[in-house]
């Protein structure tokens, strides 16, 4: 069985997203937790700066340090 790295409200930063140049840095919070893909579970975040939501996938995500 596998297991989620992350819940809903964990802070998170996202790494290796260097592919996609509108992507703001910073924190982003778990809002929903997504269906497993082919690469992994998925989560919808949004900013801890604007109001924007993407999904990401969980191998693109790291705890943001408290």
């Amino acid at each position: 069985m596998l297991n989620r790295r992350f819940a809903k409200g964990d802070r998170v930063i996202v790494v290796g997203g260097g592919a996609n140049e509108n992507l703001r840095p910073g924190v982003y919070i778990v809002v929903r937790l997504l269906p497993l893909s082919s690469l992994g579970f998925q989560y919808r975040v949004k900013s801890a700066l604007d109001t924007h939501e993407r999904v990401f996938d969980e191998y693109m995500l790291r705890l943001a340090s408290q």
